[in-house]
């Protein structure tokens, strides 16, 4: 192996070990969070405008990390923000009245925002093109993996004490070592003017930054809302929670048959693959809630539903590189931020005007509405 490719191996691994433990605790705190103050006595609403200072972080921020990677380095800027991210979690015991959260959250959600898209960043450029979607669907895995257990060990110690707030603070500070292993040499400033901003990677890859809309949509409607659509489908609580397991399980154990697809097909088809797959089992799902033909269902709309990102992301490594490609990360950002804000609206409005089956209806419509763009567009343009 030459040492080329060695520090790029290298640069992988060191990514995704950092941005898992970053999942892990993002996972955790989330959910902690909203449990302490449901604890208090907040209310359900409030509780929801507090936990969306950190995606209107992400939203404001992510535009901002191209222009200071370039000035400072991608490198330093995110072990940065990693050991500020590693002292807003105790922060949060330290100082815990609600109105201080606001602002917690908000820089937390800014500090996330850095981490997500510098690492993934590296993890696309630094993947062979040959090799992209497996590696970019691994990572997914990973990632996923983390990220659901943050909640099991809330389940595990409980939301009272110091200590899933030290918990949280030491994994962090443990997941900044590995940044220090990247070798990552500063990018060239790019020669067209204004090729960098979110406006000129949309004008080249609006289906990608559409997709990336389209999953977060779908990401936190059912993060948020899919045990609320069981219960009043007639499950039972523990089975209703099992469902987002189910859900979250496709998505670990099966994006890696969908980036192998990828390397061997056009991503443009996979994209659409991944879209009708969704569609069609959201359709499904309201006849088959309840029976044991439910949790095939579950984990294929799991799988194709966070897919479409796995899909994109890598797309995104073939259409970009150098300055250009941290830009285009920045705008997926931007495009999960907005996703995120509107799929719980979306789908709890739904919800309370059509019942629970508009859960899954809504969303498939956000899918039907993807696969029509795509159709619309040029094959050389999404």
């Amino acid at each position: 192996m030459t040492e080329p490719q060695q520090s790029n191996w290298r640069n992988l691994i060191a990514a995704c070990a950092a941005i898992s433990v970053f999942g892990f605790t993002f996972g955790m705190t989330y959910p902690l969070l909203s449990l302490i103050l449901e604890s208090r006595g907040v209310s359900e609403g409030m509780i929801g405008v507090n936990a969306a200072m950190s995606p209107i972080g992400i939203l404001l921020f992510s535009p901002v990390i191209p222009i200071a990677a370039q000035k400072f380095g991608a490198k330093p800027m995110a072990i940065v923000a990693a050991l500020l991210t590693a002292l807003i979690i105790p922060a949060y015991k330290l100082f815990p009245s609600l109105e201080a959260w606001f602002v917690l959250r908000f820089i937390h959600g800014i500090l996330v925002s850095v981490l997500f898209v510098l690492s993934e960043s590296w993890i696309v450029k630094f993947s062979n093109s040959q090799h992209r979607g497996r590696i970019v669907a691994i990572y997914s895995s990973v990632l996923s993996a983390s990220f659901a257990a943050g909640p099991a060990l809330i389940g595990w110690m409980g939301i009272e004490g110091w200590g899933p707030f030290i918990i949280a603070a030491g994994v962090l500070l443990a997941g900044t070592l590995p940044l220090f292993l990247v070798v990552d040499k500063p990018e060239e400033p790019s020669q067209e003017p204004g090729s960098t901003s979110f406006f000129a990677i949309a004008s080249k890859a609006p289906m990608l930054l559409a997709a990336v809309a389209t999953f977060a949509i779908f990401d936190a409607a059912t993060l948020g809302l899919l045990a609320v659509y069981a219960v009043r489908s007639g499950l039972d609580l523990s089975t209703a929670a099992q469902t987002l397991t189910a859900l979250i399980a496709g998505n670990i154990f099966l994006q890696y048959p969908i980036g192998w697809l990828a390397d061997r097909v056009e991503k443009r088809a996979v994209l659409a693959g991944c879209a009708l797959f969704t569609l069609i089992t959201l359709l499904v799902l309201p006849a088959v809630i309840g029976s044991v033909w439910m949790w095939p269902v579950l984990i294929v709309t799991g799988s194709t539903g966070y897919g479409m990102y796995t899909v994109a992301l890598a797309a995104l490594g073939d259409r970009f590189d150098g300055d250009e490609l941290v830009a285009g990360m920045a705008a997926f950002s931007l495009m999960w931020g907005t996703g995120a804000l509107l799929g719980t609206t979306i789908a709890g409005w739904a919800m309370s005007g059509f019942g629970p089956q508009g859960l899954p209806y809504v969303l498939a419509a956000i899918y039907a509405i993807y696969l029509a763009a795509l159709a619309a567009r040029s094959s050389t343009k999404y």
